[in-house]
């Protein structure tokens, strides 16, 4: 039997290469994925080894729970390592050197004044020359080590982003307005953090201090030991010396084991993501296996009785198919995989080239990437030909001797409509109760209701292709005639492979479409929330979300043209019904930057010294009009800071002020250090781009601030989703090309079945060019059926999801985005017609009279 499986697979080689094909692909996906995983992590974990194997102990600086904010109005910190205690570390026995360090954030402006890198990932820390004059971490590629306060170095990355060269002038910001310095030197980094997207600003220690911390503190201390010295013995005598609950020791091994537990964590996601859509993609290859089998035991069917009749069992025939899906499997799989590591490699370059500055290293390939993907490109392949080969098993010898394509039992297609409809009931109610919820943290409910209603309408894919392929067929009849009538017979001659083949690419549409309506639903919501009752003309806000100096917001308000200048800065706070943002503005001018509909109370009240709150936000809490409730400000320490608020008045829901507020009076007690979240400009003239100018240079014309008007912040929020998108959009691409593999298949398969019926057609006067349209027109019409069924279970899908929404984005509503969706039928349409171009061309070439007498 296993000869039999191996002389299958030889024989029908060019029938199974589109087969192979969808396995192939979908391995290639998997198995790209791991390698990827692999190899990036294997070289930032590398990276990380490296930059901590001269370390032997780290001391970073702590603060206690209980203890007040470190930090002073202008971000600096105040901590307890200091030039005495590296002092007392240095004279430890076994201690070779102690680097004193300072780190923070500095954000680089490029020669446009544009931020560089990503502000999370843009450091700063003070270049330490040794004896050799040279900071071993940071090795020179030109020029020299900052050595005043008016100069710094850069990494070569942020150099080349910049532009910038040695000599120039450089304008970079840490907290407020920018400042400049001249770069002196450019050094070479292999900080993941820095070649990942960062950048990095190096300083003398003094001036590295007075940016960060307080003269003569620093943030961490890191220890090298001599040859011999034991780490951890080293690491206790390191903690006897330091300040209780002010500082941590711990040892290097145990820093680069957690700097890699957390690269694996944040690859983790992405490779998650990434086997998602590679699990799409197999599924949809389910699909195609299994049909191109139930076809290949239909046309073997002969074969298969004469096998049981001169002895074979049941059990045989199973393991004779399986064998043979074994075979296709593990060769495609290996062919895959080899696409896979390519893929890889490619997709390592491409998102190099786009900033993500992944570390040098060589491509790994585990053998659990290997084992993984093969394993996977089998079982897939197996599990889809298995009901095939039970089929094949139960044919009786006589009845397959006496016919070569017999219809599917009507027994086995109710039973299996039956199912379908059960299913796609259970499937349809759960999303109808997942559209009732107004906010659910566990999308458990949401994810079943998908999966079973999508399982559901696969099931019942048999029973609904005969009214739409029909309905199709009714009008390909009228358009093209004999061809048109003939394609429509075809698709509804075997009900259940039109359905599997239309499957595959619902699978696909029925994803893309629900990603579409539900993003192009949260894009428009999202527009209106940046822009609900906000009436000013600009808001400004920083990059790295620290906020503004008050100052500045006053300095701003007195530019010629500016009518209002109001800041907003909140406090958080924890009440019996549970927690909330208070926020502190300028209430003598917030109705001039915002539209206030007020439900009770007024504005007036809350200038009394009262707070407003939105009309959610007092549902949620329970508040009404004229109460006074006691509430607990987050001081930054296990501590909450009493204070009773009067409720003045209850607003509509309005994003640009948030769920409360009042007088920066209440909030400013509350917060330290004392900054402005966002200011919101009214102006005499409306937008102008001499008038922003001034803005920024009021505010210190940081790299780090933001100016924007309501159609920026209404792009900012598109612009996000539209990338998410674009980013679906070509995952979910590979499960419709696996689907466009599925047609091609099932029409080179159908063609070859059909060899007697297309001669006898030719025979009777249809011409070459009638054969091709018909094969077309069938193609067009398994692939619009798929379509059909696709868009609208995906459209069904985003509204009963999308009511979820609702609770956390009110403005949210269904939007269904038409012209999105004519593109997707019309590259369904396109995909059926280019699916049938060689299976239409093989079947306009047969000839007729050996077509006529083919068995």
């Amino acid at each position: 039997m296993f000869r039999t499986a191996l002389r299958n697979v030889l024989a029908h080689k060019a029938r199974l290469m589109m087969t192979a094909l969808a396995v192939l692909l979908g391995v290639a996906f998997v198995s790209g994925t791991l390698v990827f995983s692999d190899t990036v992590g294997e070289a930032v974990r590398k990276a990380s080894s490296k930059s901590f194997q001269d370390v032997a102990v780290s001391v970073q600086a702590t603060t206690p729970p209980d203890a007040p904010a470190q930090e002073d109005e202008h971000g600096r910190r105040s901590t307890r390592l200091n030039d005495k205690l590296a002092d007392q570390v240095r004279a430890l026995p076994g201690v070779a050197a102690v680097h004193a360090n300072v780190t923070g954030r500095a954000t680089v402006a490029d020669k446009d004044n544009q931020p560089i890198g990503n502000d999370w990932q843009n450091m700063a820390t003070n270049y330490q020359p040794g004896p050799d004059g040279k900071d071993s971490r940071y090795p020179l590629v030109q020029g020299r080590a900052p050595v005043s306060a008016g100069e710094l170095a850069l990494d070569e990355g942020t150099a080349e982003k910049g532009g910038l060269k040695v000599g120039d002038t450089v304008r970079f910001a840490t907290d407020g307005p920018a400042l400049h310095k001249k770069l002196v030197g450019i050094v070479h980094s292999e900080d993941p953090k820095v070649t990942a997207g960062g950048s990095l600003a190096l300083f003398d220690t003094a001036t590295t201090q007075r940016l960060f911390t307080r003269p003569g503190q620093y943030d961490e201390l890191v220890v090298a030991a001599r040859p011999g010295t034991d780490e951890k013995a080293l690491t206790a005598a390191v903690e006897k010396l330091l300040p209780k609950d002010y500082a941590t020791a711990t040892s290097g091994s145990e820093l680069a084991a957690e700097q890699a537990r957390m690269v694996e964590q944040s690859n983790q996601a992405m490779s998650k993501t990434l086997l998602a859509f590679a699990g799409i993609a197999l599924f949809v290859g389910i699909f195609i296996i299994a049909n191109t089998f139930t076809m290949l035991i239909s046309q073997r069917s002969r074969e298969i009785a004469l096998m049981r009749a001169i002895g074979a069992s049941r059990r045989q025939v199973v393991r004779s198919v399986l064998a043979e899906a074994g075979l296709l499997g593990l060769v495609s799989s290996v062919v895959g995989f080899a696409l896979g590591t390519g893929i890889a490699v490619t997709m390592r370059a491409v998102l190099d080239a786009n900033g993500a500055g992944f570390p040098d290293g060589p491509l790994v390939i585990s053998p659990n990437a290997v084992l993984s993907a093969l394993g996977v490109g089998v079982l897939v392949t197996v599990l889809a030909a298995w009901l095939p080969s039970r089929k094949a098993a139960k044919i009786a010898p006589v009845e397959a001797l006496n016919t070569v394509d017999a219809p599917p039992a009507l027994r086995s297609l109710v039973v299996r409509n039956v199912i379908g409809a059960i299913v796609t009931a259970v499937g349809v109610a759960l999303m109808l109760y997942v559209s009732t919820l107004k906010n659910a943290e566990d999308i458990t409910p949401a994810m079943a209701g998908s999966a079973l209603t999508l399982t559901g309408v696969i099931i019942l894919a048999p029973l609904l292709s005969r009214p739409l392929v029909a309905l199709a067929g009714k009008v390909t009849t009228r358009i093209f005639g004999v061809s048109g009538k003939l394609a429509k017979e075809n698709a509804l001659r075997n009900p259940r492979r039109t359905a599997a083949t239309a499957s595959a690419l619902m699978i696909g549409l029925t994803l893309i479409t629900g990603m579409t309506v539900a993003g192009v639903s949260g894009q428009r919501a999202s527009d209106e929330m940046a822009a609900q009752g906000l009436t000013a003309d600009y808001q400004v806000s920083t990059s790295n979300f620290r906020g503004l100096d008050p100052k500045l917001t006053q300095r701003t308000a007195k530019l010629p043209g500016v009518t209002a200048a109001v800041p907003m800065r909140s406090a958080p706070f924890e009440t019996d019904g549970g927690y909330g943002q208070l926020t502190g503005t300028d209430l003598a001018h917030i109705d001039k930057v915002t539209d206030l509909t007020f439900r009770s109370g007024s504005l007036d009240a809350v200038r009394d010294g009262g707070v407003a709150v939105s009309r959610s936000r007092a549902e949620k809490l329970g508040w009404k009009t004229g109460e006074t409730h006691e509430v607990g400000f987050f001081t930054g320490t296990d501590k909450k800071e009493k204070a009773r608020l009067k409720v003045a008045g209850i607003y509509e829901d309005n994003a640009a002020i948030g769920d409360l507020f009042g007088a920066t009076a209440l909030v400013d007690p509350h917060i330290k250090p004392l900054k402005d979240e966002k200011v919101l400009i009214k102006t005499a003239n409306g937008p102008d781009a001499g008038l922003v100018k001034e803005i920024r240079k009021s505010l210190g014309d940081s790299p780090l601030l933001k100016v924007q008007d309501r159609d920026d912040l209404r792009k900012e929020n598109a612009g996000q989703i539209d990338t998410v998108l674009n980013m679906v959009y070509g995952l979910l691409g590979m499960a419709v090309i696996i689907a466009v593999v599925g047609v091609v298949n099932t029409l080179a398969m159908s063609v070859f079945e059909r060899t007697r019926e297309i001669g006898m057609l030719r025979a009777i006067g249809l011409a070459r060019s009638g054969i091709k349209q018909m094969v077309r027109l069938e193609s067009v019409v398994i692939s619009l059926f798929g379509a059909v069924l696709g868009i609208g279970v995906g459209v069904f899908l985003a509204w009963a999801g999308g009511k979820m929404a609702a609770g956390s984005m009110p403005t949210y509503e269904m939007v269904l985005p038409w012209d999105r969706l004519g593109i997707f039928l019309a590259i369904a349409l396109v995909v059926g017609v280019l699916a049938a171009a060689w299976p239409a061309r093989r079947a306009a070439r047969l000839n007729m009279l050996e077509s006529i007498g083919a068995q």
